[in-house]
């Protein structure tokens, strides 16, 4: 993603005044520009620039080993440690051609099912933050401890928890430690009717959230959001429901949407809490199947790390990789080249990057007290989403065109192929 800003403005230029927001903002986890035009109270027009938090991981990995990029791929996001990493591996073993056994892979779903719980009671107190309520935010991330203890029992880490490697997985799930995981789960099954009754049958955050931020069905569908953001509009998209990889594929996976709760969906705020409170429950019971069915034998088809890389060394292709996170479908793409350690291209499509057009109908018509809401509706996460910004050797910035990058691209891609 490059510096360009994505602007659109209706109304009377002669009414309107500008409010610029960000990249520093206290309504704003992580660095983006938005600049507001306002009629009055009402948003008529945005402009967002995004393009603050490139880090050239990428570029990076082009210079490393593919043990050591898979390790750059968890510290892509802290929150989505796991969701990056899954989908590196897939796409890394089908380029390579290695199987994964049944064990690891319901291990990976185990681990991938706790980060969504995490990861959606976490945004769900930053959403009671930006609507005022600290109460609920402190509420909220006191239980994601429970989920956070237990990822560190079970992986040795809150984050960043080094689980998936190429072939399989690092570590097991013993018998022993399958009790702490029930009761973590026994715990989340006990609070879930308090979260949603924390959350959906209060009279301030349904005033606050309640036709803020919507996103039509036919919107979301034209600008192609993912997860939760388009699932709220009631689009019932979702990798494990469409294409079933790693355990999924044993299991019958409904994306939920806001029907699932009694409640015609229109894609606000409303229903964007309403989806990512239900997905904690179908973690939960994704989970239990996995603990229930967990099958015996090898954690990895490749024990020995000199196995693997010689095993990655021979490859030679291109493989894809799909995981949904709990943002969203993650996309990663890698080419390998015979003979050679590093991946010779590695791409990463996070959910922001498709969701980040969402937010455009999403502020349009709506009062400048509702932008901290409205920008927190999607769980944007910059980090993820940055990909593309050039400085020449003299340090000189650009933009690229479409056209330019594509043509970029080809040639890059003549270069590689020799």
């Amino acid at each position: 993603m490059n510096n360009e800003s994505i602007h659109l403005h209706v109304g009377s230029d002669a009414a309107c005044y500008t409010v610029p927001i960000g990249p520093v903002h206290p309504a704003l986890k992580e660095p983006i520009q938005f600049t507001f035009q306002l009629d009055g109270e009402r948003i008529v027009g945005v402009d967002i620039t995004p393009g603050f938090a490139h880090r050239g991981i990428e570029y990076m990995a082009m210079k490393r080993n593919l043990i050591q990029v898979l390790y750059l791929s968890e510290r892509i996001c802290g929150i989505c440690s796991i969701s990056h990493p899954l989908a590196l591996t897939q796409a890394v073993e089908n380029a390579a051609g290695i199987e994964v056994p049944p064990r690891a892979q319901y291990i990976r779903t185990i681990i991938g099912e706790l980060e969504r719980i995490h990861s959606h009671l976490l945004w769900a107190g930053v959403g009671a933050h930006e609507l005022g309520f600290d109460t609920l935010l402190h509420l909220t991330w006191n239980v994601r401890e429970k989920v956070m203890d237990l990822l560190e029992q079970l992986t040795g880490n809150r984050v960043d928890y080094a689980i998936p490697i190429f072939g399989g997985v690092r570590r097991d799930i013993p018998k022993e430690k399958s009790p702490l995981a029930r009761k973590a789960l026994g715990y989340y099954k006990d609070l879930l009717d308090r979260m949603v009754d924390a959350y959906l049958h209060d009279k301030s955050v349904e005033m606050r959230t309640r036709g803020v931020g919507a996103l039509p069905y036919d919107q979301a569908v034209a600008l192609c959001a993912a997860g939760p953001v388009a699932r709220a509009a009631g689009v019932r998209k979702d990798v494990r429901q469409d294409m079933p990889y790693l355990a999924y594929a044993d299991m019958e996976i409904r994306a939920i949407t806001p029907e699932d709760y009694g409640v015609e969906p229109t894609g606000d705020v409303f229903d964007n809490i309403i989806v990512r409170l239900l997905e904690v429950g179908q973690s939960i019971e994704i989970i239990e199947f996995c603990l229930n069915h967990l099958p015996e034998g090898e954690l990895t088809s490749l024990p020995k790390i000199p196995a693997l890389l010689a095993a990655l060394k021979r490859a030679n292709g291109e493989g894809i990789g799909r995981h949904e996170a709990p943002r969203g479908e993650v996309f990663h793409y890698v080419r390998l080249g015979e003979g050679i350690e590093e991946p010779l291209v590695w791409k990463v499509k996070a959910p922001t990057y498709s969701n980040l057009m969402s937010w455009v109908p999403k502020f349009l018509g709506q009062e400048i007290a509702d932008i901290p809401i409205i920008a927190a509706s999607i769980d944007p996460c910059m980090c993820c989403m940055d990909r593309v910004h050039l400085v020449d050797e003299r340090g000189t910035e650009s933009m690229q065109t479409k056209e330019a990058l594509i043509r970029l691209s080809r040639e890059k891609t003549r270069r590689v192929l020799g």
